[in-house]
């Protein structure tokens, strides 16, 4: 076997080149021998397997975050200390615990990370899917039905209606008189495509020039045929298209979504930071290492490292990743209730970074619902009086009014003679049929056809004399009760030399047979000498009224709407009496050629313009983008001048002087250098406007979507249904599919469904979404202070030496439990009322930036020195505290650890506690009350910071308390879980604490309530700064 170069312009060659290319035989096909080491040389007609990441590769991706490397390593040196620690000392807690804690977190965490990994990606089993399991293949002179899969390059194939596409096929030879194809799914054309044998001219030809192709996984809408096979298993079109969603999987792999780009950077500094701390504290206290109390050297140094590990602890928010993603979660849910179904928890907020929105315009911005938009009649006795009807409606439900045609085209209560003859035309020139399927009128058969019916029951409504049921009920029946009048005799099907087709049928209020027509204007109009006025008279079509019909037929076109001429033929010559393949005259239906001539004196009933039209919705929409800053780039298959239609409608455009600089097909922007394209997309950054970019194939729309959000380094997101929009949608920043008329490709490939098919409900989701990145600012704030807080009290205590007042497992009970509610409940907080007027925030811009660095450090100053004071206190002043324990000096506080040393040294028993045998004990077991009072001044300090959280810059006095409820219960509920382990016995022994009375309630409370006086102060001072920036804002625009 030679060679086969399979880069070839098949499509360019004439059928008996393919042949000769690709080394077959029309008549005989390939030998089973030769198509056995085809396949072992090209490989099986199948889309490629990837191979999946291991779940051992899964596990450890979740250990490669920094702050995750912290938190293991404080796990493993603690449980190293617990294995040195006094296991018989009956007041501490078990040494074990806290390790186990540690580590029971961190198995959480992965285990939720990777069951979110685990959503597998099933884009590509989506797009095997689409391939035709079966193939009737002619082998050794016989035709044979083979698995798909085993086809190979030569093969000769049969295709016939209802088929799915099994191969990249050259059509070879026509079995029927034409044979069309739906390729909506790979290049969201509406229509169907005619195909043809002849070669296609064209140097570089896209998919949709393709006319003489056959695309894997399209379906046959009608007609038979031969086809070669040029291409199998990814080097066809689908499977180009898997290679390009593979590749966008890959590099969107590396590139994160902005949250998560934003957590790991600041994970990253905060990682660093504990880092230095933990070292810090640990070497200042290098000195101590040697005290008495910790029972030698390496013991005090032992004992060190356990504060160094409380104090990362302390400092690594954990509760972090779970608020965050319950946080989502629950905006996630909002989302839904708007129809927008979120399939990826982080691109929940990502909408609200979004600057670009990459829109498919098929099926997205307009219905993919084909409908007649307007209708060119006769109103009058002459051809002078032309009339354009514009028609509403924007999908197939039969409703909507015809302006004007009642008070022109009606006599008494019956319709006038020219509308009645255009419905009996379009209702019999029609194979299509309209059906009820989950409460909406659909369509089978042809979408202009059934656009044409549509327009049948329309009109039908205007019949006084005709007595309909519920659309629902019946939603052609105007059509049927014409149809029911007319017996089909023959229908002379599309051909291309004669761009028409028509149905010959007969009545008994006729007086013979009639010949009904529908085609392309400029060919009937061609042949056409006579018109039907309202009488439903023909009347001469004169010169002038020709040009004046053609004048109307150019314009519709250039609104981008396909016009159709409607005749009929009264006079059928030898057809007149024609009922069936017994007459005479058959034999003039059996030649195609012979159709043009039996079409020969059509009489011009009307014109009808169609269209794709825009959802009603969309234009309010893209205006509200614009609003948002968002710029709009329409980017689909279609036809130029339908887009630039489409764009004008709706607002992407707004004049035809744009066309130029602003619309382009796919083929010019490709072909652009690289600056050049970058010029184009540059128009829409950083002013929102819009865009269109037609007749482009899937490889256009993923590369111009890469060009923006790599080297343009804007946030795009992407719309689509078909196929040829799965790359596109993956490479985005955030895809997003359409729930009901989207291909579950689409669907796989996106991050995001539009469970209503609506573009309006982008908008929506983009508001949600700024909402939800808003309050995620604000609770990664109050968490943030909460920590510094902690470190601060660590550190401080460190420093003073006296005994430190936490340990780990406080401090992961307060950083997961105790803050995550009020956490959790400050992504309830309701947007800003001008949050859609503000542009998009940058992608690169810092979760908390230096100034809010600042200012919460202040307040976590302020956490950990009250905590530290209300410590110090207890062992100093807190004299009051009814318990009877006694009062020390500071500087016995400070050099507690020498306590054995000190002469004559008592401490009176009080409560539970008995220091007779050893005094020093006060300074260990008999710090939980101090300990305990020094934990819920944190908690109390942090409900307090969690009403401050309501606004970053407001003032609580004009937010209100009461602005979330859900705040309110969440701080109920969390001071409820710490009473629960100061109170319960069980947890008591776990946390180290012990019950507190009214007086030490009072204590909390006073010392913890100044944190919202400080935050008030520095609200103050925040707003007087914001006012300066927007000064500056306004003076430099």
């Amino acid at each position: 076997m030679a060679e086969i170069d399979l880069n070839q312009p098949f499509y360019g060659y004439p059928v008996e080149k393919v042949v000769a290319a690709v080394q077959t035989n029309l008549q005989k096909g390939l030998t089973k021998v030769e198509a056995s080491a085809r396949l072992t040389k090209y490989g099986p007609n199948e889309l490629e397997k990837e191979e999946k990441e291991s779940i051992w590769e899964n596990i450890k991706e979740q250990f490669e975050d920094n702050l995750v490397r912290i938190l293991l390593l404080a796990a493993v040196i603690s449980f190293v200390i617990s294995q040195f620690e006094d296991h018989e000392d009956s007041h501490a807690v078990p040494p074990w615990v806290e390790p186990c804690v540690i580590f029971t977190i961190l198995i959480l965490n992965a285990a939720v990370g990777i069951w979110q990994d685990l959503d597998a990606e099933r884009a590509i089993e989506a797009l095997k899917d689409l391939q035709s399991p079966h193939a009737m293949v002619l082998r050794d002179g016989e035709w044979t039905q083979i698995e798909a899969k085993d086809l190979v390059i030569g093969d000769v194939v049969e295709i016939k209606q209802g088929d799915r596409i099994p191969a990249d096929l050259r059509m070879a030879d026509l079995k029927t008189i034409t044979l069309k194809t739906d390729q909506s799914i790979l290049t969201g054309e509406v229509n169907p495509v005619n195909k043809i044998t002849d070669s296609v001219q064209k140097d570089k030809a896209a998919v949709q020039d393709k006319i003489n192709f056959l695309f894997s996984g399209t379906l046959v809408s009608n007609g038979t045929a031969i086809g070669i096979v040029c291409n199998t298993g990814m080097r066809t079109e689908i499977g180009k298209i898997q290679k390009e969603v593979q590749d966008a999987a890959k590099e969107k792999q590396e590139d994160d979504d902005p949250l998560s780009k934003r957590l790991d950077e600041f994970g990253d500094k905060l990682a660093k930071y504990v880092t230095y701390i933990c070292i810090i504290c640990w070497v200042m206290n290098i000195g101590n290492f040697s005290d008495p109390a910790y029972g030698g050297t390496i013991m005090g140094a032992l004992y060190y490292f356990k504060v160094a590990v409380a104090l990362a602890v302390a400092a690594i928010p954990e509760g972090l990743p779970a608020v965050i993603t319950t946080c989502l979660a629950l905006g996630a849910r909002r989302m839904a209730k708007q129809k927008a179904i979120v399939r990826k928890l982080p691109k929940v907020q990502t909408l609200g970074c979004t600057t670009i929105i990459c829109s498919d315009k098929t099926g997205t911005l307009t219905t993919n619902e084909m409908c007649v938009k307007e209708l060119v009649l006769l109103t009058g006795q002459e051809a002078s009086s032309l009339q354009v009807f514009p028609i509403e409606g924007t999908s197939y439900h039969p409703e909507g009014k015809i302006d004007g045609l009642e008070s022109k085209l009606f006599k008494g209560n019956d319709l006038s003679g020219n509308l009645k003859r255009l419905c009996q035309s379009m209702a019999l020139c029609n194979e299509s049929k309209l059906y009820v399927d989950k409460g909406r009128v659909q369509r089978s058969g042809l979408p202009t056809e059934a656009a044409l019916k549509v327009l049948v029951e329309k009109i039908g409504k205007y019949d006084k004399s005709f007595n309909g049921r519920p659309i629902l009920d019946a939603p052609q029946q105007y059509n049927d009760k014409i149809v029911n009048e007319f017996t089909k005799r023959a229908t002379l099907e599309f051909t291309r030399d004669r761009k028409s087709m028509s149905v010959l049928a007969s009545s008994q209020n006729e007086k013979g047979n009639v010949l009904f027509i529908k085609g392309a204007p400029d060919y009937l109009l061609e042949k056409s000498t006579m018109i039907l006025n309202s009488d439903g008279v023909a009347v001469p079509l004169k010169a002038q009224d020709k040009n004046q019909l053609l004048t109307i037929v150019k314009n519709l076109a250039e609104k981008g709407l396909r016009t159709l001429a409607i005749c009929v033929q009264e006079e059928c010559g030898q057809l007149s009496d024609y009922d069936g393949p017994k007459h005479p005259a058959h034999s003039q239906l059996v030649d195609t050629n012979n159709y043009k001539d039996l079409e020969n004196k059509p009489i011009i009933i009307g014109v009808v313009a169609l269209q794709d039209p825009p959802r009603p919705e969309v234009k309010r929409s893209i205006e509200k983008c614009r609003e948002a800053g968002i710029s709009v780039i329409m980017i689909t298959g279609d036809i130029k001048e339908t887009a630039q239609s489409i764009a004008m409608q709706i607002g992407i455009l707004h004049n035809q002087s744009q066309f130029p600089t602003h619309s382009f097909t796919g083929m010019e922007f490709s072909t652009m250098g690289e600056e050049k394209q970058k010029k184009v997309l540059e128009q829409v950054i950083g002013r929102p406007s819009g865009l269109v970019f037609s007749r482009t194939d899937p490889s256009h729309k993923r590369e111009l979507v890469k060009l923006l959000t790599g080297q343009l380094n804007q946030i795009a997101a992407m719309t689509g249904d078909g196929v040829n929009d799965a790359p596109a949608l993956k490479q985005a920043s955030i895809g997003i599919a359409m729930g009901i008329s989207g291909t579950e490709v689409a669907k796989e490939a996106s991050d995001m469904i539009l469970a209503d098919d609506n573009f309006a409900t982008i908008v929506r989701a983009v508001e949600e979404g700024r909402a939800i990145y808003q309050n995620m600012k604000g609770f990664i704030r109050y968490m943030i202070s909460s920590n510094i807080g902690e470190v601060v009290s660590i550190f401080t205590s460190s420093a003073l030496g006296i005994p430190d007042g936490f340990n780990s497992i406080q401090l992961l009970w307060v950083n997961l439990v105790t803050d995550g509610l009020p956490a959790t409940a400050l992504s309830f907080n309701p947007p800003d009322p001008d949050v859609m007027q503000k542009p998009p925030r940058k992608h690169d811009e810092p979760i908390i930036t230096e100034y809010v660095f600042v200012r919460y450090c202040v307040v976590g100053t302020y956490v950990g020195l009250a905590t530290v004071f209300v410590f110090i206190y207890y062992y100093l002043g807190y004299e009051w505290a009814g318990d009877g324990h006694p009062v020390v000096t500071f500087h016995q506080l400070r050099n507690w650890a020498e306590c054995h040393h000190w002469e004559g040294f008592k401490v009176a028993n009080f409560d539970k506690y008995d220091f007779s045998k050893d005094p020093c004990l006060y300074f260990s077991w008999g710090k939980q009350k101090a300990s305990t009072l020094s934990l819920s001044v944190l908690v109390v300090i942090e409900m307090f910071n969690a009403l401050n959280a309501l606004s970053e810059d407001g003032s609580l006095l004009k937010v209100g308390v009461f602005a979330n409820p859900y705040l309110i219960l969440a701080i109920f509920g969390s001071m409820t879980l710490h009473c629960m382990i100061c109170y319960v016995p069980l947890f008591e022994n776990i946390f180290n604490t012990v019950p507190l009375s009214l007086q030490d309630w009072i204590l909390i409370i006073g010392v913890s309530a100044p944190v919202v006086l400080v935050d008030e102060v520095l609200k103050f001072f925040s707003r007087i700064r914001n006012a300066k920036l927007l000064e500056e804002r306004k003076k430099i625009q």
